[in-house]
Protein backbone atom coordinates (compact mmCIF):
# COMPACT_ATOMS: atom_id res chain seq x y z
CA UNK A 1 0.00 0.00 0.00
CA UNK A 2 1.22 3.38 -0.97
CA UNK A 3 0.08 6.07 1.57
CA UNK A 4 2.93 8.56 0.38
CA UNK A 5 5.81 10.66 2.13
CA UNK A 6 3.60 12.00 4.57
CA UNK A 7 0.63 10.90 6.50
CA UNK A 8 -0.84 13.29 9.00
CA UNK A 9 -2.43 11.91 11.89
CA UNK A 10 -5.59 14.73 11.75
CA UNK A 11 -7.05 16.89 15.29
CA UNK A 12 -10.51 16.39 15.77
CA UNK A 13 -11.80 19.52 15.73
CA UNK A 14 -14.48 20.52 18.30
CA UNK A 15 -17.69 22.88 19.07
CA UNK A 16 -16.85 24.98 22.21
CA UNK A 17 -19.22 22.43 23.48
CA UNK A 18 -17.66 19.53 23.25
CA UNK A 19 -19.15 17.92 19.64
CA UNK A 20 -17.22 17.34 17.13
CA UNK A 21 -17.30 20.14 14.36
CA UNK A 22 -17.70 18.72 11.02
CA UNK A 23 -17.35 22.22 8.86
CA UNK A 24 -13.81 23.05 10.91
CA UNK A 25 -13.34 19.23 9.65
CA UNK A 26 -13.48 19.55 6.15
CA UNK A 27 -11.62 22.84 6.23
CA UNK A 28 -8.93 21.23 8.05
CA UNK A 29 -9.07 18.27 5.52
CA UNK A 30 -8.62 20.63 2.58
CA UNK A 31 -5.20 22.41 4.50
CA UNK A 32 -3.96 19.74 5.14
CA UNK A 33 -4.42 18.33 1.31
CA UNK A 34 -3.03 21.33 0.50
CA UNK A 35 -0.09 21.36 2.01
CA UNK A 36 1.85 18.18 2.02
CA UNK A 37 -0.37 15.39 2.77
CA UNK A 38 -0.41 12.50 1.07
CA UNK A 39 -2.62 10.33 3.44
CA UNK A 40 -5.00 10.72 6.39
CA UNK A 41 -5.28 9.25 9.75
CA UNK A 42 -8.52 9.83 11.36
CA UNK A 43 -9.36 8.91 15.17
CA UNK A 44 -6.03 7.85 16.02
CA UNK A 45 -4.34 9.56 19.30
CA UNK A 46 -4.05 13.22 17.93
CA UNK A 47 -7.64 13.05 16.87
CA UNK A 48 -8.44 12.79 20.43
CA UNK A 49 -9.57 9.03 20.00
CA UNK A 50 -9.63 8.34 23.63
CA UNK A 51 -12.25 10.68 24.18
CA UNK A 52 -14.18 9.86 20.90
CA UNK A 53 -17.29 7.27 21.55
CA UNK A 54 -17.73 4.51 18.96
CA UNK A 55 -20.49 6.54 17.25
CA UNK A 56 -18.20 9.73 16.96
CA UNK A 57 -15.35 7.84 15.33
CA UNK A 58 -17.72 5.90 13.15
CA UNK A 59 -19.68 9.28 11.82
CA UNK A 60 -16.05 10.76 11.90
CA UNK A 61 -14.83 7.96 9.59
CA UNK A 62 -17.52 8.33 7.58
CA UNK A 63 -17.40 11.93 6.98
CA UNK A 64 -13.81 12.14 6.28
CA UNK A 65 -14.31 9.36 3.92
CA UNK A 66 -16.97 10.98 1.55
CA UNK A 67 -14.94 14.44 1.83
CA UNK A 68 -12.04 13.04 0.83
CA UNK A 69 -13.54 10.87 -1.96
CA UNK A 70 -10.59 8.75 -3.14
CA UNK A 71 -8.13 11.91 -3.41
CA UNK A 72 -5.82 10.06 -1.40
CA UNK A 73 -5.87 7.15 1.24
CA UNK A 74 -8.15 7.22 4.25
CA UNK A 75 -6.81 5.11 7.35
CA UNK A 76 -9.25 4.79 10.40
CA UNK A 77 -6.89 4.44 13.88
CA UNK A 78 -9.37 1.15 15.38
CA UNK A 79 -6.73 -0.55 17.45
CA UNK A 80 -7.70 -0.43 21.24
CA UNK A 81 -6.52 -2.95 24.00
CA UNK A 82 -9.54 -4.84 23.63
CA UNK A 83 -9.04 -7.48 20.61
CA UNK A 84 -12.97 -8.21 19.94
CA UNK A 85 -13.89 -4.26 20.35
CA UNK A 86 -11.07 -3.33 17.86
CA UNK A 87 -12.01 -6.23 15.20
CA UNK A 88 -15.66 -4.96 15.77
CA UNK A 89 -14.54 -1.25 14.85
CA UNK A 90 -11.86 -2.57 12.16
CA UNK A 91 -15.34 -4.76 10.26
CA UNK A 92 -17.31 -1.77 10.92
CA UNK A 93 -14.30 1.35 9.62
CA UNK A 94 -13.57 -0.94 6.76
CA UNK A 95 -16.99 -1.17 5.65
CA UNK A 96 -17.43 2.71 5.59
CA UNK A 97 -14.60 2.37 3.10
CA UNK A 98 -11.40 3.15 4.50
CA UNK A 99 -8.37 2.12 2.64
CA UNK A 100 -6.26 1.16 5.66
CA UNK A 101 -6.40 0.46 9.71
CA UNK A 102 -4.29 2.12 12.17
CA UNK A 103 -3.95 -0.51 14.89
CA UNK A 104 -2.33 0.60 18.22
CA UNK A 105 -0.12 -1.92 20.74
CA UNK A 106 -2.53 -3.12 23.32
CA UNK A 107 -2.44 -0.47 26.41
CA UNK A 108 -2.67 -0.69 29.97
CA UNK A 109 -2.97 -4.51 30.11
CA UNK A 110 0.64 -5.11 29.11
CA UNK A 111 0.61 -8.30 26.80
CA UNK A 112 3.59 -10.07 26.36
CA UNK A 113 5.21 -10.35 22.87
CA UNK A 114 3.02 -12.93 22.16
CA UNK A 115 -0.19 -11.72 22.98
CA UNK A 116 0.66 -8.70 21.02
CA UNK A 117 0.97 -10.96 17.83
CA UNK A 118 -1.63 -13.02 18.61
CA UNK A 119 -3.83 -9.53 18.84
CA UNK A 120 -3.00 -8.64 15.32
CA UNK A 121 -3.05 -12.34 14.02
CA UNK A 122 -6.82 -12.07 15.13
CA UNK A 123 -8.02 -8.47 13.60
CA UNK A 124 -5.92 -9.19 10.67
CA UNK A 125 -7.70 -12.00 10.46
CA UNK A 126 -10.89 -10.53 10.46
CA UNK A 127 -10.30 -7.99 8.10
CA UNK A 128 -9.17 -7.39 4.76
CA UNK A 129 -7.86 -3.71 3.98
CA UNK A 130 -3.97 -2.99 4.74
CA UNK A 131 -2.84 -2.69 8.37
CA UNK A 132 -0.41 -0.38 10.08
CA UNK A 133 1.04 -1.58 13.15
CA UNK A 134 1.38 1.35 15.58
CA UNK A 135 4.42 0.85 18.07
CA UNK A 136 4.46 3.62 20.77
CA UNK A 137 6.03 2.57 24.15
CA UNK A 138 5.65 5.95 25.66
CA UNK A 139 1.79 5.80 25.53
CA UNK A 140 0.86 1.74 25.82
CA UNK A 141 4.26 0.92 27.71
CA UNK A 142 4.94 -2.31 25.91
CA UNK A 143 7.04 -2.05 22.91
CA UNK A 144 6.43 -4.47 19.83
CA UNK A 145 9.91 -6.04 19.28
CA UNK A 146 11.27 -6.35 16.16
CA UNK A 147 11.33 -10.06 16.08
CA UNK A 148 7.96 -9.80 16.62
CA UNK A 149 7.10 -7.13 13.70
CA UNK A 150 9.02 -9.44 11.52
CA UNK A 151 6.71 -11.77 12.41
CA UNK A 152 3.63 -9.90 11.84
CA UNK A 153 4.80 -8.48 8.77
CA UNK A 154 4.31 -12.27 7.01
CA UNK A 155 0.75 -11.59 7.12
CA UNK A 156 -0.39 -10.12 3.85
CA UNK A 157 -2.37 -7.56 5.22
CA UNK A 158 0.29 -6.32 7.91
CA UNK A 159 1.88 -3.99 5.40
CA UNK A 160 3.81 -1.11 7.01
CA UNK A 161 4.63 -0.42 10.59
CA UNK A 162 4.35 3.13 12.40
CA UNK A 163 7.88 3.64 14.34
CA UNK A 164 7.35 5.28 17.51
CA UNK A 165 9.66 3.76 19.70
CA UNK A 166 12.12 6.58 19.29
CA UNK A 167 14.65 4.08 18.56
CA UNK A 168 16.65 4.33 14.89
CA UNK A 169 18.58 0.66 16.29
CA UNK A 170 15.24 -0.91 16.40
CA UNK A 171 14.03 0.48 13.37
CA UNK A 172 17.45 -0.37 11.63
CA UNK A 173 16.60 -3.97 12.53
CA UNK A 174 12.93 -4.09 11.24
CA UNK A 175 14.07 -2.80 8.04
CA UNK A 176 17.25 -5.07 8.11
CA UNK A 177 15.11 -8.46 8.94
CA UNK A 178 11.66 -7.71 6.84
CA UNK A 179 11.01 -7.94 2.77
CA UNK A 180 11.53 -4.94 0.73
CA UNK A 181 7.51 -4.40 0.47
CA UNK A 182 7.10 -4.28 4.17
CA UNK A 183 7.39 -0.39 4.97
CA UNK A 184 8.79 1.72 8.43
CA UNK A 185 7.16 5.12 8.59
CA UNK A 186 8.36 6.75 11.60
CA UNK A 187 5.72 7.92 14.45
CA UNK A 188 8.11 10.51 15.45
CA UNK A 189 8.42 13.79 13.68
CA UNK A 190 12.18 14.39 14.74
CA UNK A 191 13.12 11.14 13.14
CA UNK A 192 12.05 11.80 9.45
CA UNK A 193 14.76 12.40 8.41
CA UNK A 194 17.03 10.04 9.83
CA UNK A 195 14.55 7.25 9.37
CA UNK A 196 14.86 8.03 6.13
CA UNK A 197 19.19 7.95 6.17
CA UNK A 198 18.13 4.22 7.08
CA UNK A 199 15.89 3.09 4.47
CA UNK A 200 12.55 3.88 5.57
CA UNK A 201 9.37 5.06 3.67
CA UNK A 202 8.49 8.11 5.47
CA UNK A 203 6.22 10.03 8.72
CA UNK A 204 2.67 9.74 10.28
CA UNK A 205 2.85 13.08 11.01
CA UNK A 206 1.62 15.59 13.93
CA UNK A 207 3.62 18.72 12.33
CA UNK A 208 2.55 17.74 9.10
CA UNK A 209 -0.53 20.44 10.52
CA UNK A 210 1.81 23.27 10.33
CA UNK A 211 4.90 22.76 8.26
CA UNK A 212 3.42 20.03 5.57
CA UNK A 213 5.32 21.85 2.73
CA UNK A 214 8.31 22.15 4.53
CA UNK A 215 8.79 18.43 5.53
CA UNK A 216 7.76 17.42 2.12
CA UNK A 217 10.48 19.59 0.60
CA UNK A 218 12.55 18.07 2.90
CA UNK A 219 11.45 14.45 1.67
CA UNK A 220 11.72 15.17 -1.70
CA UNK A 221 15.37 16.88 -1.18
CA UNK A 222 16.90 13.89 0.10
CA UNK A 223 15.22 11.28 -2.04
CA UNK A 224 17.25 13.62 -5.23
CA UNK A 225 20.48 13.19 -3.21
CA UNK A 226 20.24 16.55 -2.21
CA UNK A 227 21.02 15.65 1.51
CA UNK A 228 22.49 18.97 2.96
CA UNK A 229 19.78 21.06 1.99
CA UNK A 230 17.57 18.25 3.53
CA UNK A 231 19.31 18.57 6.22
CA UNK A 232 19.05 22.07 6.65
CA UNK A 233 15.12 21.76 6.06
CA UNK A 234 15.39 19.57 9.32
CA UNK A 235 17.80 21.73 11.13
CA UNK A 236 15.19 24.45 11.03
CA UNK A 237 12.25 22.43 11.62
CA UNK A 238 13.18 21.21 14.73
CA UNK A 239 12.95 23.44 17.26
CA UNK A 240 9.05 23.46 16.10
CA UNK A 241 9.03 19.82 16.05
CA UNK A 242 9.94 19.81 19.84
CA UNK A 243 7.74 22.90 20.55
CA UNK A 244 4.89 20.55 19.00
CA UNK A 245 5.47 18.08 22.08
CA UNK A 246 6.13 20.12 24.84
CA UNK A 247 2.63 19.57 26.10
CA UNK A 248 0.28 16.44 25.96
CA UNK A 249 -0.41 16.10 22.21
CA UNK A 250 -2.85 17.41 20.43
CA UNK A 251 -3.26 20.39 22.41
CA UNK A 252 0.08 22.64 20.76
CA UNK A 253 -0.76 21.79 17.56
CA UNK A 254 -4.62 22.69 18.08
CA UNK A 255 -2.95 26.36 18.94
CA UNK A 256 -0.35 26.26 16.59
CA UNK A 257 -3.19 25.57 13.87
CA UNK A 258 -5.11 28.52 15.01
CA UNK A 259 -2.16 30.66 14.56
CA UNK A 260 -1.80 30.26 10.66
CA UNK A 261 -5.70 30.46 10.86
CA UNK A 262 -6.77 26.91 11.07
CA UNK A 263 -9.48 26.91 13.62
CA UNK A 264 -10.02 23.53 15.38
CA UNK A 265 -11.61 24.23 18.70
CA UNK A 266 -11.35 23.40 21.91
CA UNK A 267 -9.83 20.06 23.70
CA UNK A 268 -11.63 17.57 25.72
CA UNK A 269 -11.00 16.56 29.00
CA UNK A 270 -8.74 15.24 30.50
CA UNK A 271 -6.66 17.30 28.24
CA UNK A 272 -6.59 21.28 28.64
CA UNK A 273 -5.76 24.36 26.90
CA UNK A 274 -2.14 25.61 27.60
CA UNK A 275 -2.00 29.13 29.61
CA UNK A 276 -0.84 32.11 28.48
CA UNK A 277 2.91 31.38 29.66
CA UNK A 278 2.61 28.36 27.62
CA UNK A 279 1.46 29.89 24.56
CA UNK A 280 4.13 32.64 24.46
CA UNK A 281 7.07 30.08 24.65
CA UNK A 282 5.48 28.45 21.52
CA UNK A 283 4.65 31.82 20.02
CA UNK A 284 8.47 32.81 20.67
CA UNK A 285 9.75 29.43 18.58
CA UNK A 286 7.49 30.24 15.96
CA UNK A 287 8.24 33.59 15.08
CA UNK A 288 12.12 32.60 15.27
CA UNK A 289 11.50 29.72 12.79
CA UNK A 290 9.64 32.21 10.44
CA UNK A 291 12.03 34.73 11.13
CA UNK A 292 14.52 32.35 9.69
CA UNK A 293 12.66 31.03 6.87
Amino acid sequence: MNIGNISTAMVTPFHSDGTIDFRATEALLEHLLSNGTDSLVVSGTTGESPTLSTDEKLKLIQFVVEKVNNRVPVIAGTGSNNTAASIELSQKAEALGVDALMIVTPYYNKPNQRGMIAHFEAIASATSIPIVVYNIPGRSVVNLEPESIVALSKIPSIQIVKEASGSLDQMTKILADTDDDFLVYSGDDGLTLPLLAIGGSGIISVASHVIGKEMQEMIQLFRQGEHLKAAKIHQQTLPVVKALFQHPNPVVVKYALSKIGVETGSLRLPLVEMTKEEKLEFDNVWEKYLEAK
